[in-house]
C-alpha cells in the first residue's frame, strides 16, 4: 500500500487518466473528488463488495439452472 499526505484542493494521479482530488477534510471524514474516463468505473468498496457478492449469486443461480436443464 503506497500511503500519500496531501492537503485540500492537492490531487494525486492514478496512471495517466485517473485524478483523485482532496475536497474536503472535517468531521472524521475525508471527501474526495475523482476524475477519469467514464470507462473506468468507481465505487465505495462497500458498494464495490455488494456487486460482486451480486454478481457472485447470480452466476450461482446460473450454474444451477445450466445444471438442472443438462441433467
Amino acid at each position: 500500500m503506497l500511503i500519500l499526505c496531501r492537503k485540500r484542493g492537492e490531487s494525486i494521479m492514478i496512471g495517466d487518466e485517473v485524478e483523485v482530488r482532496v475536497v474536503d477534510i472535517g468531521d472524521g471524514k475525508v471527501r474526495l473528488g475523482v476524475t477519469g474516463p467514464a470507462s473506468v468505473p468507481v465505487h465505495q468498496r462497500e458498494r464495490y463488495e455488494a456487486i460482486l457478492d451480486e454478481r457472485d449469486s447470480q452466476t450461482k443461480e446460473h450454474r444451477k439452472r445450466v445444471h438442472l436443464t443438462h441433467a
